[in-house]
């Protein structure tokens, strides 16, 4: 090497020294600065987490921050938002709490409104992204940037969203008012509480005009300020490339088939290894169990957990709603979407896309159509009568029940019957009317369609690359109404899962019957091999699905007695509770023989069915079971239609449990054990709870009211009484 060479090496060696380590080199030479903190500085300074900060630069007087672990919460937050611009020409910022810090929430501004959006989940729980938030605001030792906690004259508004089956019905939202009330914030309006369990969107249609008139006159704001602009921009694509165009894949990678974590944001297409009816041979319903194999996924579980599964809408829902459209004959075309204020309204759904994969994969056509959309779509009917007909049922709220409700129409349903077109027959351009919606509306009106969420019936101990669905098949008869007959209503995820399990077996779906007429009604067909057939390998069909992690678990130690009490479908976790404990006591009697299982505690599962002929679910499995575990292991089984009372009254797993009162009490009281129940919330588990606070009461020498009601709460406290229930 040249000596010049090396002289222009070292001194680019020295130079990118004297580069690296500047700060310190020149260290003196620069006023030292003391850190600041971020979240309690008055400007926003850039800081992303500093929601003050964003709500002065956007010159806006609202903030909603929503509780949300489903997304209904969040679609409240954006609707309030929405309804505040229209009405009183208000933005609002709308904000995932997880996404921000609240130290400065005592200073936003006299002339702003905080709303707070909430739902209850689980055991009373605040939603995974609300935590930190409701923390904050009950810990008396939590500061805000005035170095106390208080919040003097701050301005709310709280909604929440709960479930009157479950036992701490809306206690978020209530936990949410009280602290801010104690620490002299100032209510707008009511407190609102929606009842999932009967309408959700009526208890928020009582409240919110009350709440808008008291928010209109403490707020200072008049009404018709605001007005009706579109949240999107729908645009028709000519020559998009096609292999960029969404036909239903849920996430960019599974667009571009390219690896990654699969979540709820990028489901995985689970390949149907085994689907196969349960209930015997001449039911009346349908119950399948399904095996999903998920080697190689990268996806775990534990017992307990739940799987999402996503579905599609009906193809003849699909139809139905392109034809009242009128874009059934350009289903097919490409459209871009775009937010015209990203703030307010984000696009739902992965963009280009196409009409008809809009209303088959994204937005939820199959739900009973809400009447706050009715008033909007009533300005674009094709005659005059449809347009009273929608607006009477917008403003008449015993019409809509009679007629929407109870006849569980859903929107393109209402469509037709407005229009006087025939819903019992398929439709087509021809026999169904053409309403000029502009379709921003049908995106910005209807919710995003999601997952269905089942308990997982396998122990990931038994079957590590494989989740089991447990699934009773929702179909009934609707009520008639003077204007539809009954029809047959079928629910949109199981029967999405039944058609994979007809489709998976080369089986035919049979008709169905109904009261007027035998087998005459064909079950609904889905699009199961998904888009560009991505859920379809040679005859292996595939169900997008992703695992929601639970907190319902076994005791880690199986000396702790068990008690499971799940009739119906809600067994299929305790299924894989006990796979769970057959596969511990497979090691431990292999290590230590049948006598390593000598000190364990009892298991306990407490069944119910109509009979012990049609719908005793996994009848064979069960005495399987027990062998392995070595008599730790009893099933009681209650056949609701097959043995009765005395006084000829069904028997109930309930009962079952009181004519074991001893046994339970002392497993309970005695053994320290732990209690579970899985099922419907509405009726079976508020009847389990009585029954087990009158046991324990009377082992405790007291009353159920007293002594039994204590002790119940005493063990869901320390985490030893846990529900997975459902209405």
């Amino acid at each position: 090497m040249a000596s010049s060479d090396v002289i222009v090496l070292a001194l680019g060696v020295i130079l990118a020294a004297v580069y690296l380590f500047r700060d310190q080199l020149f260290a003196s030479s620069k006023p030292k600065t003391v850190p600041t903190s971020t979240s309690k500085a008055n400007a926003g300074g850039g800081n992303p987490r500093d929601f003050i900060a964003k709500l002065k630069e956007g010159k806006k007087r609202i903030v909603i921050f929503y509780g949300s672990q489903t997304g209904t919460a969040e679609e409240y937050a954006i609707r309030i938002a929405k309804e505040a611009k229209q009405k009183f020409g208000l933005a609002s910022l709308v904000c995932d709490p997880e996404e921000y810090d609240f130290e400065n929430l005592d200073q936003v501004p006299e002339d702003c409104c905080v709303f707070f959006v909430m739902a209850t989940y689980g055991e009373g729980e605040p939603t995974d992204n609300a935590v930190t938030l409701c923390q904050n605001l009950s810990d008396d030792s939590f500061e805000f940037s005035n170095g106390e906690h208080k919040l003097e004259g701050l301005k709310y508004v709280v909604f929440g969203l709960g479930n009157k089956t479950y036992e701490h019905y809306n206690l978020i939202a209530r936990n949410v008012d009280a602290d801010l009330t104690k620490m002299g914030a100032i209510r707008i309006g009511e407190r609102g509480e929606g009842d999932d369990d009967k309408s959700m969107e009526e208890d928020y249609l009582e409240w919110k005009d009350g709440m808008w008139e008291e928010f209109s006159r403490v707020m200072g704001v008049e009404e018709g300020q605001g007005g009706d602009t579109p949240d999107f921009a729908v645009t028709e694509v000519a020559d998009h490339p096609p292999e960029k165009v969404y036909l239903g894949e849920l996430s960019a990678r599974a667009l571009t088939r390219s690896k990654g974590i699969h979540d709820a944001k990028n489901p995985y297409p689970a390949p149907i290894t085994v689907a196969r009816e349960l209930f015997a041979e001449g039911a009346d319903r349908n119950c399948i169990h399904v095996e999903l194999n998920t080697e190689n996924s990268g996806i775990t579980y534990q017992h307990g957990d739940h799987v999402g599964v996503w579905p599609s809408n009906s193809e003849v829902e699909v139809d139905r709603l392109l034809c009242a459209l009128g874009l059934h004959d350009k289903k097919d075309t490409v459209i871009q979407i775009e937010s015209l204020d990203p703030a307010l309204a984000k696009v739902p759904f992965p963009v280009p896309t196409t009409y008809v994969t809009v209303l088959r994969h994204y937005i939820d056509i199959s739900a009973v159509a809400g009447r706050q959309i009715l008033g909007v779509l009533s300005k674009f009917a094709p005659t005059p009568d449809a347009e009273a007909f929608l607006k009477n049922l917008n403003s008449n709220k015993d019409e809509y029940n009679n007629i929407v409700t109870t006849g569980c129409l859903k929107l393109g349903e209402i469509l037709q019957v407005a229009a006087g077109n025939d819903i019992s027959v398929a439709p087509t351009p021809e026999n169904t009317s053409s309403w000029k919606i502009p379709f921003d509306i049908i995106v910005s009106s209807i919710p995003r369609l999601q997952p269905r969420y089942y308990s997982i019936s396998s122990s990931p101990k038994l079957y590590p690359h494989s989740i089991h669905v447990t699934c009773v098949v929702l179909q009934y008869e609707s009520v008639k109404n003077e204007r539809v007959p009954a029809r047959w209503v079928f629910g949109t995820g199981s029967n999405f899962l039944l058609n994979l399990k007809y489709a998976a077996n080369g089986e035919q779906a049979p008709l169905v019957d109904t009261k007027e007429e035998p087998a005459r009604v064909l079950t609904p067909k889905y699009a199961i091999e998904g888009p560009r057939g991505a859920y379809k390998q040679e005859t292996v069909f595939k169900v997008p699905i992703h695992v929601r992690r639970s907190t319902f678990r076994l005791p880690t130690n199986p000396k702790s007695p068990v008690i499971m009490i799940g009739p119906g479908t809600g067994v299929a976790p305790f299924r894989g509770f006990v796979q769970e404990r057959v596969a511990m006591a497979r090691r431990t009697i292999e290590k230590n023989g049948p006598e390593g299982l000598a000190d364990w505690g009892s298991i306990r599962l407490y069944f119910g069915s109509r009979t012990s002929t049609q719908d005793f679910l996994y009848k064979d499995e069960w005495p399987e079971y027990a062998k392995e575990l070595h008599g730790k292991f009893t099933l009681r089984a209650a056949f609701s239609r097959e043995v009765y009372k005395p006084d000829g009254s069904k028997i109930y797993v309930q009962d079952l449990l009181w004519e074991d009162r001893e046994t339970v009490a002392d497993a309970i009281l005695n053994g320290k054990g732990y209690v579970y129940i899985c099922g419907d919330a509405r009726s079976m588990s508020k009847a389990v709870e009585e029954t087990l606070s009158r046991i324990l009461g009377e082992a405790k020498g007291g009353s159920a009211e007293v002594e039994g009601v204590a002790e119940l709460k005493l063990l869901k406290e320390r985490s030893r009484f846990l529900t997975d229930v459902w209405s």
